[in-house]
C-alpha cells in the first residue's frame, strides 16, 4: 500500500508551484515525507532514528499543514490527504 501510495504520488503534478508561504510549508512537508519514504521502501522498514523523527513530527501535529491546505483549496487538500495517509503508512512500518 505504501508503494503504491508513493508511486501515485510522485508520478502526480504538485498542486503547489508558488512562492506563497502556506504552499511551500506544504512543499516542505511534502519533501520531508519524501525523505523518510524512499528510504522505507528501499529497507522496508524504519530505522531507530527515522522512527524517533516521524514521532517526533507526529507529537508535534499537522496543525499548519491542514490549515494551509484548507486555505489553499481543492488540489492541496487532496495532495495533503495522500500524505498524511503516507505518514500513517510511514507509523505503521517495523523497526528491526
Amino acid at each position: 500500500m505504501l508503494r503504491r501510495l508513493w508511486n501515485e504520488h510522485v508520478h502526480s503534478p504538485s498542486p503547489v508551484t508558488g512562492k506563497d508561504p502556506r504552499e511551500q510549508e506544504v512543499a516542505l512537508y511534502a519533501t520531508w515525507v519524501g525523505s523518510i519514504v524512499e528510504v522505507a521502501l528501499r529497507r522496508g522498514s524504519l530505522d531507530a532514528i527515522l522512527r524517533k523523527m516521524l514521532d517526533t513530527r507526529r507529537a508535534e501535529g499537522n496543525e499548519r499543514i491542514f490549515r494551509a491546505a484548507g486555505e489553499l483549496g481543492d488540489p492541496v487538500r487532496s495532495y495533503v490527504a495522500r500524505l498524511f495517509a503516507i505518514e500513517d503508512l510511514l507509523a505503521q512500518l517495523p523497526v528491526p
